[in-house]
C-alpha cells in the first residue's frame, strides 16, 4: 500500500482570476506538497481591475460540502478565508465542531490590508463569537488586530498587548501581520505569540509592487499545510513568512492591474 497523502482543506471563496481566496490557498498548498480540497463559501466574477459581482453559497449547500468530504477523507487541517455573512460563518463553526477537519487556522477576511471593512456589522460579530474561539491559528492584518482588540498598533508594545487579547478572546496561536502600506517602510514586521507563551517578531524586506494579490490567503495556507504536515505552530509560520516574502518579491504578469503573487517563485523552505 501507499502511504496516504497529507489532505488538508480551504473554507473560503473562489476567485475567478485566480488570483485570491481559494485558487490562492490550493497554489499555496500545491507548493508545499499537501492535497488541498476546497470548500466553496462564495464566489466572485473578478479580475485585475476589480470584482463585478459575487455569489454567496446556500447554507444547505456548505453544510452538504462538509459532511460529504467528512464520509471520505481524512484531513489534517483546515483554514478559512471569505464568509460572507452571519450565517455562514455559524454554519462553518457548527460543521467544524460536528466533523473532525484537524487544527483550524482562522484568516479573518474582515478589513482589507487598506484598511477598508468586507464584513457587516452583525457578521463581524458573529465571527468574533463562534470563529476566534476555534482557531487554532489566527491571522490577523494590522488593521483586522486594530479592530477586534480596539487597540491602536501604535507602537510595539500595544502589538503585543493585541495578541494577548485575541488569546483572552479564545484563539491559541496569534500572528499579528505587520503594515505593508507605506512606501518608506523598509521592512515588514510581523508578531508571533503561541500557546505556549513564545513571542517573537519575523521581519522581511518590504518589497514596492502591485502584485500582493493573495498575500494573506496564501500565508494562512502555507500555515495550514504546514500543520497538516505535523509541523509546530511556529515552524508554521517562520515558513509562510519566508514563503510568501519569496512570492512577493519576484512578481508575474497576469492581468494589467493588481496582480497575484508568484507562487512559483518560493524554493524549498524548511
Amino acid at each position: 500500500m501507499i502511504n496516504e497523502t497529507i489532505q488538508v482543506v480551504t473554507i473560503a471563496g473562489n476567485d475567478s482570476d485566480g488570483s485570491a481566496g481559494m485558487p490562492a490557498d490550493l497554489h499555496s498548498f500545491f507548493q508545499r506538497g499537501v492535497y488541498g480540497m476546497g470548500l466553496l463559501t462564495a464566489a466572485v466574477a473578478g479580475n485585475s481591475y476589480g470584482i463585478d459581482a459575487a455569489q454567496v453559497m446556500p447554507v444547505d449547500f456548505i453544510a452538504q460540502q462538509f459532511a460529504t468530504l467528512a464520509k471520505d477523507f481524512k484531513i489534517r487541517a483546515a483554514k478559512t478565508g471569505m464568509l460572507a455573512d452571519s450565517a455562514v460563518i455559524n454554519t462553518v463553526a457548527d460543521c467544524y465542531q460536528k466533523y473532525d477537519f484537524g487544527p483550524l487556522i482562522v484568516d479573518p477576511v474582515i478589513i482589507t490590508k487598506h484598511g477598508n471593512m468586507l464584513l457587516e456589522a452583525a457578521a463581524y460579530e458573529t465571527f468574533k463569537a463562534r470563529l476566534i474561539p476555534l482557531a487554532t491559528v489566527i491571522t490577523p492584518n494590522f488593521f483586522e488586530a486594530q479592530k477586534l482588540t480596539g487597540l491602536s498598533l501604535a507602537n510595539d508594545a500595544e502589538i503585543a498587548a493585541a495578541a494577548q487579547k485575541l488569546q483572552a478572546m479564545g484563539a491559541k496561536n496569534i500572528l499579528i501581520k505587520g503594515r505593508h502600506d507605506q512606501a518608506e517602510q523598509k521592512s515588514v514586521r510581523d508578531y508571533v505569540l503561541t500557546a505556549s507563551g513564545e513571542h517573537f517578531w519575523l521581519a522581511e524586506p518590504y518589497v514596492q509592487t502591485d502584485r500582493v494579490n493573495g498575500t494573506g490567503d496564501s500565508l494562512s495556507a502555507v500555515i495550514t499545510a504546514e500543520i497538516g504536515k505535523g509541523q509546530d505552530v511556529a515552524t508554521a509560520i517562520r515558513i509562510a513568512k519566508k514563503f510568501v516574502h519569496q512570492a512577493i518579491a519576484q512578481p508575474i504578469a497576469v492581468g494589467h492591474k493588481y496582480g497575484p503573487i508568484n507562487h512559483w517563485a518560493t524554493t524549498d523552505l524548511k
